[in-house]
């Protein structure tokens, strides 16, 4: 905005009226355009003194400071309306995702409820089937209830062989509940005989048998237990009379470690025709094997004693040799460790691998 300022003609600095003509670029004021300059009638005034002038030109900058300002603030407030704008929309965007994304979890869940649902009813209508099979199956009366089931289907065998399985593991539930031990009764109830079995490394072997009395105290009558298992006070020390399934369970401990000890003594002579056993007991608690170094050809005495007769490992390993360094060697320790750690048929299977052993 430029402003001129012409004095009248006359130069009167008195009493004559001056004529001020203001020229104006833009359009902040209010007056008429005529040909692109705006002739400003200053205001009246009694005097045209230089003051006068003066007030004028301040009012004209004063709305030209007015006009300036108002123009340097509109864009930086359309700019924080802008970024006010986009920050609105990035947060609505960001709704919008996490909404669609649970929208698809619990879709999904949905899903997966649906499929868990349907496994549930099969699971309860193969349950069905199964009881009625196996009330079947306890009545004898199998053939009447197959004759409501379709021959033709396909899961009819599999049904049968699944209440079969059912069975099974019922009755041996109930094995397991008395100890795992065949009870039969004998004299009308006034005995009962008591069978045990061994076995060692899932394989079966013997069988002993007790038959007890029950009234009027009890005590066993007959057994086959051998006669180097302590019966009388393996019964006196766990009160057989109060509580009989510890003493079963005792006893069974004690035989099927007997059982194990001789099975590890068969297998060691059935394997390893280069170790030579120099002894043993009827018990298998004591266990002398030789050796041989393969290098030096020298023989080694190993003696294994089983003190707890309730294990089939070792308590003790005593090594012998006329080389008097060679128990004392770390390669002997660490086969005396392994002996006394693993049963002696496959610990001896590890020393040949290592060459302590031919």
């Amino acid at each position: 905005m430029v402003c001129e300022r012409k004095q009248c003609a006359s130069g009167d600095r008195t009493g004559t009226t001056a004529l001020s003509r203001v020229t104006f670029t833009g359009q902040h004021c209010g007056y008429p355009e005529v040909g692109g300059v705006v002739t400003q009638q200053p205001p009246k005034s009694k005097t045209c003194k230089r003051s006068g002038c003066l007030h004028r030109i301040k009012y004209v900058q004063k709305n030209k400071e007015k006009d300036s300002g108002n123009m340097e603030g509109a864009p930086a407030k359309g700019v924080l309306s802008h970024l006010s704008l986009l920050e609105v929309k990035a947060r609505s965007r960001k709704t919008q995702l996490q909404q669609q994304s649970r929208v698809m979890e619990l879709k999904a869940k949905v899903e997966a409820l649906k499929t868990q649902r349907e496994q549930l009813k099969a699971q309860i209508q193969t349950h069905q089937d199964l009881q009625k099979l196996r009330l079947a199956m306890d009545k004898q009366c199998a053939d009447e209830e197959e004759e409501n089931m379709e021959e033709e289907s396909e899961n009819s065998k599999l049904l049968r062989l699944m209440a079969r399985h059912t069975q099974l593991k019922d009755l041996l539930h109930a094995h397991h509940l008395i100890g795992g031990y065949d009870i039969i009764k004998t004299r009308k109830g006034k005995g009962a005989c008591v069978s045990i079995a061994t076995a060692y490394e899932d394989v079966f072997l013997d069988t002993f048998n007790l038959e007890i009395d029950l009234k009027p105290t009890v005590k066993i009558s007959r057994h086959n237990i051998p006669p180097f298992i302590p019966l009388n006070n393996l019964a006196e020390q766990n009160n057989m009379q109060t509580d009989l399934r510890v003493f079963l369970d005792t006893l069974s401990k004690h035989l099927n470690a007997f059982a194990g000890r001789k099975q590890q003594l068969k297998l060691v002579k059935e394997k390893h025709k280069s170790v030579e056993v120099m002894e043993s007991n009827v018990l298998c608690s004591l266990l002398v094997l030789l050796f041989t170094v393969p290098r030096e050809k020298t023989a080694v005495l190993c003696t294994l004693d089983y003190t707890d007769h309730t294990r089939c490992l070792p308590t003790r390993v005593h090594l012998e040799s006329e080389d008097k360094q060679l128990p004392d060697s770390p390669q002997w320790k660490k086969n005396c460790t392994l002996l006394m750690e693993t049963p002696v048929h496959k610990a001896l299977i590890t020393m040949k691998k290592m060459g302590s052993i031919a």
